[in-house]
């Protein structure tokens, strides 16, 4: 029963003749083939003891004969007679451990109800399929992205041990089914986009322009999944608060590393939308309140995907219990919660990629078509969710100015009323001494019979008729004395004279000058 990947010499014959392998097994047949082959295969893995996962086991293959009409292993079924292969069964048991699936849960979510076939907008001739509690996506893969995906399973089995938190496809099984002649490769996966819960916008982004537009056909489709241009005309970029976008950022970047180090690329960001304010919801499964009630697989949505210390999984206070795990957004004045995950990983650089690369770049601008090096599609990719497609939410600003233009006020008028009354003291003392020497004046001028030679002026300082009139006074003394008040006179005049602060130059000056009035 066990085999090596050299069993594989028909790979290549599925491949050849393309959709006309899938036309021949009925999509009832091919239904019943997955559940029941799946099923009889991870049963019989529960009897195997636990281990450590070692390097043959990612090369191993199980391959199972269940003829329609039973025999002493396996059941009687109403399908035609078919092979089922089971690919690397040790080392995906590990995974899906490691994403807390039981087994009878993984068996009770595939095999209990019939699957749902799901339409496919890319331009891969793949078929999805979707359990009944949104756990799981069942796709078809040919025998090249088979192939990588067991050369690839050592290095991502070292990436889910150093990070678990990934938007990365999550893998839970790769099998093969052999009827009719013909091979059909499966790959069971997580679920990005609930299906309880209404998308009002879907995205296939890959940071590229080059045909990145939803055709007329797809836009016709009840729910359309459009692409980049699309995106930069329907949306000005989704916002975040600045904890959430650092770490979806800093998750796709670990994530676009890693890829970028086995050298893939052409894959693509899936982005489903749902608008909180439209409350619109779409038909939800029959597994949709156990999958609301009980959640079975671990870091399995949107939000428990990215980095952040755990923050990220935490539901928000005020979050609604149907958010599914979606991560919260908002575009405008419109609230959203986002559905993301990256897919389609299984594309390698290799020589036809090369190829139509080049092709494409002599006809068109090399750096806009989606076929590239690993290492540039990378930086694209992030520099395109960065800057267009998720930004983040900057503190309000008009907040902070009236804060300090508040904060201003009470300094300004302290400062008024320390010059007021500065100016109306010396004021008073000006008078006072006027008084008085005037008065001295007068009964001097009555003893002495002098001529009044001073002018009766508001302008000068009585201190100066005084020092004239007295007959015990020097020219010396008078000079003294006028030197002193001039001083005296001129520091209360700036105190008078100066351009006190108005509210318009005020409100205009730095907070650091207010020490200048105060």
């Amino acid at each position: 029963m066990m085999s090596s990947t050299a069993e594989e010499t028909g790979g290549g014959k599925p491949q050849k003749t393309g959709g006309k392998d899938h036309k021949k097994p009925t999509a009832e047949a091919l239904r019943g083939a997955i559940q029941l082959g799946i099923g009889y295969t991870v049963g019989n893995l529960t009897s195997k003891p636990d281990r450590d996962v070692l390097m043959q086991d990612f090369y191993v293959v199980e391959s199972v004969f269940l003829p329609s009409e039973g025999s002493n292993l396996t059941p009687a079924h109403h399908y035609p007679d078919f092979r089922f292969k089971n690919y690397a069964p040790l080392a995906f048991r590990y995974f899906r451990e490691l994403f807390g699936i039981k087994p009878d849960d993984y068996l009770y979510s595939i095999c209990k109800e019939p699957l749902i076939e799901l339409s496919n907008p890319g331009a891969s001739s793949s078929w999805f399929y979707l359990t009944s509690d949104d756990e799981f996506i069942i796709k078809t893969v040919q025998h090249k992205e088979a192939e990588f995906l067991q050369k690839l399973l050592p290095g991502y089995y070292m990436n889910l041990n150093q990070n678990p938190r990934t938007l990365l496809p999550k893998f839970y099984g790769l099998y093969c089914i052999q009827c009719g002649g013909v091979n059909i490769r499966l790959v069971v996966m997580n679920n990005i986009l609930p299906r309880s819960l209404k998308m009002h916008y879907k995205y296939d982004l890959k940071g590229s322009t080059y045909k990145r537009k939803a055709s007329r056909k797809e836009r016709g489709k009840s729910s359309p999944t459009f692409k980049d241009l699309d995106f930069q005309e329907m949306h000005e970029g989704l916002y975040f608060d600045a904890d959430t976008h650092s770490a979806l950022m800093k998750t796709l970047q670990r994530d676009c590393r890693v890829l970028e180090s086995f050298k893939i690329m052409d894959y693509s960001l899936l982005l489903g939308i749902h608008v909180l304010d439209k409350k619109m919801r779409g038909r939800g499964g029959r597994g949709d309140s156990k999958r609301q009630s009980v959640q079975k697989v671990l870091y399995s949505t949107a939000r428990e995907s990215i980095q952040g210390d755990g923050k990220a999984s935490e539901t928000p206070p005020d979050a609604d219990d149907d958010t599914l795990g979606g991560i919260p957004a908002k575009h405008k004045e419109e609230k959203l919660l986002i559905f993301l995950g990256i897919i389609d990983i299984l594309q390698s650089y290799r020589f036809i990629k090369k190829v139509e690369h080049s092709w494409k770049a002599l006809v068109h601008d090399g750096d806009t078509v989606s076929v590239h090096r690993p290492n540039f599609y990378a930086d694209r990719f992030l520099k395109f969710m960065g800057g267009t497609v998720f930004k983040k939410i900057h503190p309000l600003r008009g907040a902070s100015s009236r804060r300090k233009k508040n904060s201003i006020q009470p300094c300004r008028s302290a400062s008024q009323e320390v010059l007021s009354t500065v100016k109306e003291e010396s004021q008073e003392e000006r008078r006072a001494l006027s008084l008085e020497n005037l008065d001295d004046a007068d009964t001097d001028t009555h003893s002495s019979q002098k001529p009044d030679v001073i002018p009766s002026s508001t302008r000068l300082n009585p201190a100066i008729s005084a020092a004239t009139l007295s007959s015990d006074s020097s020219i010396d003394d008078v000079k003294t004395e006028l030197q002193t008040e001039n001083r005296t006179s001129y520091s209360t005049l700036d105190l008078e004279d100066s351009a006190l602060p108005t509210p318009n130059s005020l409100a205009s000056t730095p907070e650091s000058g207010l020490d200048v009035y105060l």
